[in-house]
C-alpha cells in the first residue's frame, strides 16, 4: 500500500500504520462527500481513531437522518471510483489562513490560530476538496477498499461545552471487505447482546430524560438481581472480616479539598451546592468518608487491619456522549471497601483481595481477563499528587507484592489513581473492548492528608497504609456485563424469574395457581402466566422475554397425575416429576449458586 507524506514523498506504508492511514484518508473522503452534498458545511476536526474515523462538522440547522448518512456513504463510493490523486502542499501561515478564509472554513482558521507561530501548515488536495492535515494519506482515493458509516452524535467544538455543538459523523475502514464484514458481524452480535436492549425486554431498568440522562432506575426484576449481587458480595466480605457501613451521598467541598479530589477530579463532579454558607457536592467516590470513619476514634496496631466495606451510591458528571445504560451512568453503586493496614500487612491483605477477586470470577465463570499494574506518568504534573518519594515507594511496594504472589501482569503508564498505583483486572467481554472490572489500589497519600494514625507497638504514632478495592466494580456495570455475557440468561440463583408457571388452558389455571403458591412459599421466584394465549406463545414469551431458567407446563395430564411437566429454557423437551422433587432440585441449585 503506497502512502504520500506532506513533503510529497511516496513510500510503502509500514504495516503497523496501515489502518491509521486508511481511516485518516477515509475521513477526508467523507468530508469531501459531505461538502458535495452540503456546500455550506464547515469542518472542525476529523481524525482517525483506534476503531475507525470521524469528522465534526457544522451543518447549520440541518439535522441528519439515517438516510442522509447513507447518501454520504454513497457519495464516498463515487469519490473512491473517481480514483482522485491525493496531493500535499505546504503554505506559510498567513497564506494558509487566507486559503481557509476563502473556502469559508472558520474552524480551520481558528485551529491555525492555535498552532505555534513557526508551525508548518500542510494541506492535502483530492479533486476539488482541500483539507488541512499533517498526513500521511493514501496516494489515490481508489486505494480505500472497505468502509462504512456507523452513526452520528453531538460533539462540542474543542470538546468545550461553552462552544457550539457540532455533528460528529463516525465511520469504520478496514484493509479488506472481509475484515469489514467480520466487523459488521461483531456489531450485530453486540447489538443482540446490548444490555440496554435486553434490559428493556426483560423489564430490568429504565431511563427517562425527565429524571435525567445517565440516571437509570431499577425496576422490580432488575432490583432483584441487584439485591442478589449485593447479598452475594457482602456475604463473601463478612467471612473475610469486613465491616459494612453506610455513609451520605454528599460531602462538603472542604472534605474533597482535604482528600485532593477537588484539585484532581472536580471536572468529573457535579457542581457545588451552596447551603447555609457551606458548599456541598454529590460524592464521586467514598474514600474521604471512610477516612473519616477511621479517624472517628483512636486506633492501635492491634486494631489493624480494619476493613470497611460499603455498597455506596456515587455520582459523576459523565459527558452525555459517553453514557451507556447501566454500564456507564451518572449515578452508580460501587462495591467499595477500604482496608487500613500496617506496612507489614500490605502483602497479606493484597493477597486476600486478589484471592477474593479470583474466587468471585470463578463463581461467575469469568475466565478471560488480564492483570495490569497501573502506574503514574511522572511527566504529568497535573493529574497526579506530586510526591516522587511516595510514588516510588508505593509503586515498588505494589510491584514487589504482585511478583511475590506470582501474579502475571503487564504495566501501563498513566493509568494510576491520582493518589497511588493500582492493580486493575481487565475483563474481555464476548464483544467489544476490554475494560476494568476489579481494582486494588495502594495508597500512602490519603492517610497522610487526613492525618490518620495508629499507636504502634513502640508507643509511637504511625500512619496506616490504605488499600482501596472494588471486586464487582460497581453493581450496575457488573450487571450490564452479566447481561451481555449471558444474553439475559442468568444462572438460576440470579435470575429475576426462576420459574414460569404456564397453564395450558383455563381448565388448569386453578391447579397452576396452587403450584405457584407452593413455589412462592418455598422462596422460589416464580410467576404465573394467566394470559389468554396459546401454550406455544407462553413458552416463547417465558424463554425469549423472561429468560426464565425453568417453565412448568400445567395441563389436563398434570392435573390428573398430580405431577408437573418441567422444561428447561435451553431445550425443546419436557421432563415429568413431582413438585417436591422439582423444588428440592431448584432449591439446591439456588443454595449452591449454580
Amino acid at each position: 500500500m503506497k502512502i504520500i507524506y506532506k513533503d510529497g514523498t511516496v513510500a510503502d506504508c509500514p504495516a503497523d500504520e496501515e489502518l491509521h492511514v486508511l481511516r485518516h484518508t477515509a475521513a477526508h473522503i467523507m468530508a469531501q462527500a459531505i461538502k458535495r452534498l452540503y456546500p455550506e458545511a464547515d469542518f472542525g476536526y476529523g481524525p482517525a481513531t483506534e476503531k475507525g474515523f470521524f469528522y465534526d462538522v457544522d451543518l447549520g440547522d440541518k439535522k441528519l437522518t439515517d438516510e442522509d448518512l447513507q447518501k454520504i456513504e454513497n457519495e464516498m463510493r463515487k469519490i473512491v471510483k473517481e480514483n482522485l490523486p491525493v496531493k500535499p502542499f505546504i503554505l506559510p501561515r498567513e497564506e494558509a489562513i487566507r486559503l481557509m478564509e476563502e473556502r469559508k472554513e472558520k474552524y480551520k482558521v481558528e485551529h491555525i490560530g492555535d498552532l505555534d507561530e513557526d508551525a508548518v501548515i500542510s494541506f492535502y488536495r483530492q479533486g476539488e476538496y482541500i483539507d488541512m492535515c499533517v498526513g500521511p494519506h493514501l496516494t489515490y482515493t481508489k486505494a480505500l477498499k472497505a468502509f462504512k458509516l456507523t452513526q452520528q452524535s453531538g460533539a462540542y467544538w474543542k470538546n468545550d461545552k461553552n462552544n457550539k455543538m457540532l455533528t460528529r459523523i463516525n465511520g469504520v475502514a478496514f484493509r479488506s471487505q472481509a475484515e469489514l464484514d467480520e466487523y459488521v458481524k461483531q456489531q450485530e452480535e453486540a447489538e443482540r447482546r446490548d444490555h440496554r436492549k435486553i434490559g428493556k425486554e426483560m423489564n430490568l431498568f429504565m431511563t427517562d430524560n425527565l429524571i435525567g440522562r445517565g440516571l437509570p432506575m431499577f425496576l422490580p426484576k432488575g432490583y432483584t438481581i441487584w439485591q442478589e449481587l449485593e447479598n452475594y458480595i457482602k456475604e463473601k466480605e463478612r467471612k473475610l472480616g469486613y465491616r459494612h457501613v453506610m455513609t451520605p451521598c454528599v460531602g462538603t467541598v472542604d472534605l474533597y479539598k482535604t482528600s485532593g479530589h477537588w484539585d484532581h477530579y472536580k471536572d468529573n463532579m457535579f457542581p457545588a451546592m451552596e447551603v447555609e454558607g457551606e458548599s456541598f457536592v454529590l460524592r464521586p467516590m467514598n474514600c474521604p468518608h471512610h477516612m473519616m470513619i477511621y479517624a472517628n476514634r483512636p486506633r492501635s496496631y492491634r486494631d489493624l487491619p480494619i476493613r470497611i466495606g460499603e455498597i455506596a451510591h456515587d455520582f459523576r458528571f459523565e459527558a452525555s456522549g459517553t453514557l451507556k445504560g447501566i454500564e456507564r451512568g451518572r449515578h452508580f453503586c460501587q462495591n467499595d471497601a477500604h482496608l487500613f493496614v500496617t506496612p507489614e500487612q500490605i502483602k497479606d491483605e493484597i493477597a486476600s483481595v486478589v484471592d477474593l477477586i479470583f474466587t468471585v470470577y470463578k463463581d461467575f465463570h469469568i475466565t478471560d481477563y488480564r492483570c495490569v499494574l497501573s502506574l503514574r506518568d511522572p511527566k504529568d504534573t497535573v493529574k497526579y499528587h506530586q510526591d516522587d518519594e511516595m510514588w516510588n515507594r508505593a509503586e515498588t511496594a505494589l510491584r514487589d507484592v504482585l511478583n511475590e504472589l506470582g501474579i502475571e501482569f503487564t504495566e501501563e503508564i498513566g493509568e494510576a489513581a491520582f493518589y497511588g498505583p493500582k492493580l486493575d483486572v481487565n475483563v474481555r467481554p464476548a464483544v467489544g473492548a476490554e475494560y476494568t472490572l476489579s481494582t486494588c489500589q495502594l495508597d500512602f497519600c490519603l492517610p497522610a492528608r487526613f492525618h490518620l494514625t495508629y499507636v504502634d507497638k513502640d508507643g509511637t504514632n504511625k500512619t496506616p497504609v490504605v488499600l482501596h478495592r472494588a471486586i464487582l466494580g460497581s453493581l450496575d456495570r457488573f450487571m450490564a456485563y452479566m447481561i451481555e455475557e449471558s444474553k439475559g440468561k442468568f444462572p438460576v440463583w440470579l435470575a429475576p424469574v426462576q420459574v414460569k408457571v404456564l397453564p395450558v388452558s383455563e381448565k388448569s389455571l386453578d391447579y397452576a395457581r396452587t403450584i405457584q403458591d407452593e413455589l412462592f412459599a418455598a422462596g422460589i421466584r416464580s410467576e404465573l402466566d394467566d394470559n389468554n394465549e396459546t401454550i406455544g406463545y407462553k413458552i416463547r414469551s417465558a424463554r425469549m422475554i423472561d429468560r426464565a431458567p425453568y417453565m412448568l407446563i400445567i395441563g389436563q395430564k398434570e392435573m390428573e397425575t398430580g405431577e408437573i411437566s418441567v422444561r428447561n429454557r435451553d431445550t425443546e423437551t419436557s421432563e415429568t416429576m413431582t413438585l417436591a422433587d422439582f423444588k428440592a432440585m431448584l432449591l439446591s441449585k439456588i443454595e449452591n449458586r449454580d
